[in-house]
This record gives structure tokens, C-alpha cells and sequence, in this order.
């Protein structure tokens, strides 16, 4: 697919600006982002006290989550104040187990997203250091504990195994938005290794006889800090089933999953062995069955009678539930000969689910978004060629390298049944020096500002329709426009824009697709991706995107968008087929910009043609002129936005620095005060009579102390406007403007009079 016409203009339009060098810009308006909590997760039906960080958090006032069942409100010291970056959060005993998302409300709006686990088993955080097996840190079978990795060290960890138990060991990292690479080994009590896991999945592991036990715990590279967390489960595992695992964070890839209205459980399951021809498992059409790669090159057939010129669509989901498969489909037709050998035809192989849009080659370059809809999953459509046995056979490409009971699937054949699925992004800028600020990005409006995200479909069986573009519940003074997806596309946008006058607020929005599904009205959900942490550069590391649990929106009136662009009008503007439909624009400019103009283009299927256009910098008005008959644009009623890109000199926050220097003016002045007091109950201890000289000592003792203890409250208010001026010293800032969603309608051309000569448009 060729490259999509926003990142070309962008270039461009970055390359336009010599003066100002693309190392030195800083990409995208500062977000508020929380990045860590500690712990990351609770019991069912408990309280814990709940410490967070992040970036750009001030004015904090709630912690939010996205499940009601769990709340959270200020903790408070022994002086009954709140305490900074501390929350108590309760788990109700019937909340949801599973991975939630966490975000504070601050003075910028709702923060990027942090995981959030809850489930069944005991919690401790981890307090004290245990990097040697003499310090480990004792584990009781059934508990989790929440630990940050330790620079350049191992963690260490006690257990008492009994012979025959099944332990199950599962260190939570990547799952959980950690950037800890974990390793995890078993090892007996003096530290020597049993087993090791590279891999990131669960130890299942059987003590060969009564004792103390290790776990050991450490970076793949030795990294480590309160960004490298990870929860690690200790528990039985009974039965003879998988080892239980701790729940994760979803991909992107698994949006397309599962089908609408799929059962949460196969009706039937695989039943080994089913690997050699004469053991293939018989099944009949339509089928729904579960199963595993394992072990080690596991091949599953199952063999089912079909009619010539029957289709099926065959889908497999291993991936998609998170495991570290790569399935693959064979469908052949069987012919048996009297002799009992066979004769194989293929008839269908299948792969993965491509993605809808070409994705980042590497996470960065300007190939395509370093978001992947698609999956190593399977999808795909089986024309039957001729009557008799066929056999499906279903293998993990990469499976002779993993043996892991975990390695589950679902196998679906089933009659075409033509549905879609939507994930959401926000558009990201990309850098002349080819770094992409792959930043997580809130949907934190300031008002006056619009972002737009790009939405992908993952079309099954065969659906082809257009999909219109929803979102609701958003917060007062913010609306959003759905560009839809046409016909036979995959890509659209949505814009969601705030009024220059609104004020603060926020709300839990939904946002759908809608089209008609063999003539019926259907709605799906649409699932917002982001990054579980900002990359500044990432050439460096890794982007790690996840789809996320609910699309929570706030407007912010802390600070105005730079730049509001809008209709002249708040209008459906008209237009009769082919004819030239001019729209004036209106823009507001906050602050200082660098360049000479802002090249606009147009979002919105059948304008991605529009010839880009200047808006002078500081410019109150341009006009679009839309020519319908080079668009080629068909009667109907559409929803556009113009887009572009600016410089702007920006400055974070400067009202704490007013706040800050008044703290320290307050600060100076008691310093003054309490120096005048002590020195003066100095001299008076000095030549106070002998009776009255240790009262006097005493009480310019206590004076001095205040005096010092104001000189330290004064030397941390400077400090603090020094950060706050620091931080308020204007910067070069790139980012995307996006006009409001404009409305157009493309009238029929109208017919000619009777009699009337026909004009050569009509000819």
C-alpha cells in the first residue's frame, strides 16, 4: 500500500522549515501520562495504598479506573493532609479478574493508561533488598508479590516445595506494561539451577523431593528501576492441565477476535492422537473445536466429507489469545484406493491475517504506522473442488522449537458469515531524521484543539460495505466527526474536536462502526491502540502498543490549543455535483509560530485529492475550494477535516511559576522573620541573668531551629521556581492541527429542462 497522503505532506512540510532544525523540535504537545503504580495490582474484596508517577501529572485529583468496581481516593498522613502521588484503592469482592486500566484526572485532563491487575491470591509488596540467596525474600505458596527489578543484580526468592507438588512460577512483566525482559530459573537452596525461562511463560515445576526452594529473578540485559516492574505468582497447580498464568494486556493484532457472538468456550476439543493420516480426528461441517500445539511439532487432522462447490471459511486463533504461535492450514482432498493408500490434492493452504494497513518495518520508519491490526492467526476462505473426504490439518509454523502445553487454539470452519472488526490510533508525527514520536497519547483535548485517529477495519468473510464512524457520551463542548470507511477500504479517520470555550470535563465515550450487514443495521465496537510508553526515539527501544479497555475523553481549559481551526460557518455546506464548492476557514493563533504558512490537506473519503493549500501564519481566514468534478465526487453526504502541521513556541505551565514565586516571596519572608527572632533571643540569652539563662538559652535554641527550618523552606521554594521557570522556558513544539469536522452535501446534478439543449458536463 502506498504511503498514506498525511505522512508524505508531513515531510514535507517539515523539510520546509530550514530555520529550525528537526533534532532540536520536540514532537507533540506535552499529555499527561502516568507510568507507573506500585503495586500494580490487589485481591479481590481488599484495600491497598497505591503510590504512582509520571510525566507532565499536576493539580492531580482523582485516580480513575475502568471498571466501577474499583475505586480509589486520596491517601492521607498522620496529619490527616493528602499525601502526594498516593491513593487508597478499594477492590470490591465481586470486581472483574483480570488486567484493568489505571489514570489520574490532572490539570492537563485524563492520563495515558497503566495496567492495573486483579485476582484471587494473596499480595505483597516487596520492601527490602533480596539479591542474594542469604536476603531472599520468603514466598508462600498462593501469593503474588510486586517488586521492581534491581539494576545489575538478581532477585531472590524462598519457597517450601513438597515432592510431587506441582508449582507453578509466573513472573508477569511485558503483560502488565513492564519493560522488564524477564528470566526466571528454579533453583535448589544453595542457588545452583534446575530450570530456567527465557521466555516469559510459567515454570511448571515438580520438586523432586521436600525442601527449600529459589526463584530467581532478573533483566534479560540487567536493567532495572521503577519502569522495569513485574508480579510474580507462586502457586499450586493441580490437575493435569497447563499451569495456571497470570491474565495480560491484549495486542493489537487480537481486535479481530473472537467473531460476534461466539461462545466463550469450543463445544468440542481435539483428541489425541490425531497427528498420522489413519488417526485423523472425524468431524463434520460447521465445526468449532479446541486444542493445543504440544507437544514439541505437534501436527492435528481432523477429517470431514464436503460437496463440490461448497465454500467454508476456516479461522484459527492461537496468537490472538496470546500465545507465541504462528498457526498454519492445510485443506486437502482425500482419495482412498481399494488398496487402502491415498491420494492428497491441495486444496487450500492458509496464512496469516494480513494486516489492513502496511505497517512500520521497524517500529519507526515512515513505511506505515507502528501499529499491526493483522495476526499470525489464520482467516481464510475453502472452495470445495470436488465431492468426498477432506482433511484439515492445523500446525504451529515455528512449534517444533516450543513445547508448551500453553499453546492452545480455537479452529473455526464454518458458512460465510461477513462481519467486521475496528481498531482506533491516534496519528502520530514522524521526523525528518526518521524518528517517530510514538508517544502514548491521551485523548486530553485542550480546549480549542482536535486530535484524529486513524481507524482500520479487519473485514471477515467476504464483508465489503462502507462503515460509517461514531463516537458518543463524550465530555460538554467536545464532538467528534467519523470520516467513514469506504467501500472495499480499510482505512478511515474520526476527529475529535473541543470548542475554543470549553471547559474542563471528562467521560468514559464510546466509539462504533455501523453498516448494513445483509440488509440489517449492525453496530461494533471500535478498540483504541496506544503506546504503553512514550518513545522519544525509537531507534533505542522498542515501541510496545496494546489495544486498551475503554475510551476515556477529557477537555482541559488549563492552557488552549495553539491553533483552533474551523468552519466559517457551522454549517451542512452544499454543492451540486461537479461544480466547485468553495469553504472558508477561520483560524486562531495562540502564541509565537515559526515559518511562513501551514500547508492544509483534507481527511475524509473521496478528498484525499484536494489540492493542499497555504494558511499564512497568524492568518485569520483561508477558503478551500473543493473541485467536485476532479474529485469525482458521487452525490452524498460527507464529513471532511483539514490538517496540517505547525512550529510553535511553546511554554509548560508558566502559572507555576507565579504560584512558585509566590510560595518563595511567602518563604523569604518567614526566613526574615524567624532570622530577626532568633537573633534577637541570642542577645537576650546573652545577657540574661543567671536565673533566667537556661529559660533563655532554651527558647533561642527553639528559635534557631525555626530559623533553619525556614531557611530550608526558603532554599526549596527557590528550588522550585527554578524547575517551574525551567520547565515554562519556551520550546520549539511540532504537532498536527486538525480543523472540526465539516459537513458536506453533494447534490444530483439536476436535469436539464425539457427542450433544453443538454450542456457538454451532461453529454
Amino acid at each position: 500500500m502506498r504511503r498514506p497522503p498525511f505522512f508524505a505532506a508531513l515531510l514535507g512540510f517539515v523539510c520546509f522549515l530550514p530555520a529550525i532544525s528537526a533534532m532540536a523540535q520536540l514532537v507533540v504537545l506535552p499529555a499527561p501520562r502516568l507510568l507507573t503504580t506500585m503495586p500494580m495490582g490487589g485481591k479481590l474484596g481488599s484495600t491497598v495504598e497505591v503510590t504512582i508517577t509520571g510525566e507532565n501529572l499536576e493539580d492531580v485529583t482523582a485516580l480513575l479506573f475502568s471498571t466501577p468496581k474499583i475505586t480509589a481516593k486520596p491517601a492521607t498522613g498522620p496529619d490527616g493532609q493528602p499525601m502526594e502521588n498516593k491513593f487508597l484503592v478499594t477492590i470490591a469482592p465481586d470486581a472483574p479478574v483480570g488486567v484493568h486500566e489505571a489514570r489520574v484526572l490532572s490539570r492537563l485532563g485524563i492520563s495515558s493508561a497503566r495496567a492495573f491487575s486483579v485476582g484471587e491470591l494473596d499480595e505483597i509488596v516487596r520492601t527490602a533488598a533480596n539479591n542474594s540467596v542469604e536476603t531472599a525474600l520468603t514466598l508462600p505458596l498462593g501469593t503474588i508479590c510486586n517488586a521492581t527489578m534491581t539494576k545489575r543484580a538478581i532477585d531472590y526468592y524462598a519457597f517450601e516445595g513438597r515432592q510431587g507438588q506441582r508449582v507453578a512460577v509466573d513472573c508477569a512483566a511485558a503483560g502488565i506494561d513492564s519493560r522488564l525482559t524477564p528470566v526466571v530459573i528454579i533453583a535448589d537452596a544453595k542457588g545452583a539451577d534446575l530450570l530456567v525461562n527465557r521466555t516469559g511463560g510459567v515454570i511448571d515445576f515438580t520438586p523432586p523431593a521436600d525442601g527449600t526452594y529459589l526463584v530467581k529473578v532478573n533483566d534479560l540485559t540487567y536493567q532495572g528501576g521503577e519502569r522495569h516492574f513485574y508480579r510474580l505468582a507462586l502457586r499450586e497447580s493441580t490437575g493435569d492441565g497447563p499451569a495456571p498464568q497470570q491474565p495480560s494486556t491484549t495486542r493489537v493484532g487480537a481486535v479481530s477476535w473472537p467473531p460476534q457472538g461466539l461462545p466463550a468456550h469450543a463445544p468440542a476439543a481435539e483428541t489425541e492422537p490425531n497427528n498420522r493420516p489413519g488417526e485423523a480426528q472425524k468431524v463434520t461441517l460447521p465445526l468449532d473445536i479446541s486444542g493445543s500445539f504440544f507437544p514439541a511439532a505437534d501436527v492435528d487432522s481432523y477429517e470431514f466429507e464436503a460437496k463440490k462447490g461448497e465454500v467454508w471459511w476456516v479461522e484459527v486463533a492461537s496468537a490472538r489469545l496470546g500465545r507465541p504461535t504462528d498457526p498454519f492450514v492445510l485443506v486437502q482432498h482425500v482419495a482412498k484406493g481399494e488398496d487402502g493408500s491415498e491420494t492428497l490434492a491441495d486444496v487450500a493452504e492458509l496464512y496469516d491475517i494480513p494486516s489492513p494497513v502496511k505497517v512500520s518495518s521497524n517500529g519507526y520508519s515512515y513505511d506505515g504506522p507502528p501499529y499491526d491490526a493483522g495476526s499470525p492467526d489464520v482467516l481464510g476462505k475453502v472452495e470445495i473442488q470436488q465431492d468426498g473426504l477432506h482433511r484439515l490439518s492445523v500446525r504451529d509454523l515455528f512449534g517444533g522449537t516450543r513445547n508448551d502445553p500453553q499453546n492452545t487454539y480455537r479452529l473455526l470452519v464454518r458458512q460465510a458469515q461477513p462481519d467486521f472488526a475496528l481498531a482506533a490510533w491516534a496519528v502520530h508525527m514522524t521526523l525528518r531524521n526518521g524518528d517517530r514520536a510514538a508517544f502514548s497519547k491521551p485523548i486530553s483535548l485542550r480546549a480549542g484543539g482536535a486530535m484524529v485517529f486513524e481507524v482500520v477495519a479487519i473485514r471477515r468473510d467476504g464483508f465489503d460495505s462502507e462503515i460509517e464512524l461514531a463516537m458518543e457520551g463524550l465530555p460538554e463542548g467536545v464532538s467528534a466527526g467519523g470520516l467513514k470507511i469506504p467501500a472495499g477500504k480499510s482505512v478511515g479517520h474520526l476527529v475529535i474536536s473541543a470548542d475554543a470555550t470549553a471547559k474542563r470535563g471528562h467521560s468514559l465515550a464510546t466509539l462504533v462502526g455501523r453498516a448494513k450487514i445483509d440488509g440489517q443495521d449492525v453496530t461494533r465496537p471500535c478498540r483504541v491502540a496506544s503506546m504503553a510508553w512514550p518513545v522519544k526515539d525509537a531507534k533505542q527501544e522498542i515501541p510496545s502498543p496494546r489495544l486498551f479497555a475503554d475510551v476515556p475523553v477529557s477537555v482541559s481549559d488549563a492552557e488552549p490549543s495553539p491553533i483552533t481551526l474551523t468552519a466559517a460557518e457551522d454549517k451542512v455546506w452544499e454543492a451540486e455535483e461537479g461544480a466547485t464548492l468553495k469553504i472558508p476557514l477561520k483560524a486562531e493563533w495562540r502564541g509565537e509560530f515559526s515559518g511562513t504558512s501551514m500547508k492544509l490537506k483534507a481527511y475524509g473519503a473521496g478528498f484525499e485529492g484536494v489540492k493542499e493549500f497555504d494558511l499564512p501564519v497568524k492568518a485569520g481566514a483561508a477558503e478551500a475550494v473543493l473541485d467536485l468534478a476532479a474529485l469525482k465526487t458521487a452525490p452524498g453526504d460527507y464529513t471532511l477535516a483539514f490538517y496540517g502541521s505547525a512550529v510553535a513556541k511553546y511554554s509548560y505551565n508558566p502559572e507555576a511559576v507565579k504560584a512558585a514565586e509566590e510560595e518563595k516571596k511567602k518563604a523569604e519572608a518567614e526566613a526574615a522573620k524567624m532570622a530577626a527572632e532568633a537573633k534577637k533571643l541570642a542577645g537576650d540569652a546573652a545577657n540574661a541573668p543567671v536565673e533566667k539563662k537556661p529559660e533563655m538559652d532554651t527558647a533561642a535554641k527553639a528559635a534557631a531551629d525555626k530559623q533553619k527550618e525556614a531557611e530550608s523552606m526558603m532554599a526549596k521554594a527557590t528550588a522550585k521556581v527554578k524547575a517551574a521557570s525551567d520547565a515554562a522556558a519556551p520550546k520549539n513544539i511540532v504537532d498536527i492541527y486538525v480543523s472540526a469536522p465539516i459537513r458536506v452535501s453533494v447534490k444530483p446534478k439536476a436535469a436539464p429542462a425539457e427542450g433544453a439543449p443538454a450542456t457538454t458536463a451532461q453529454k
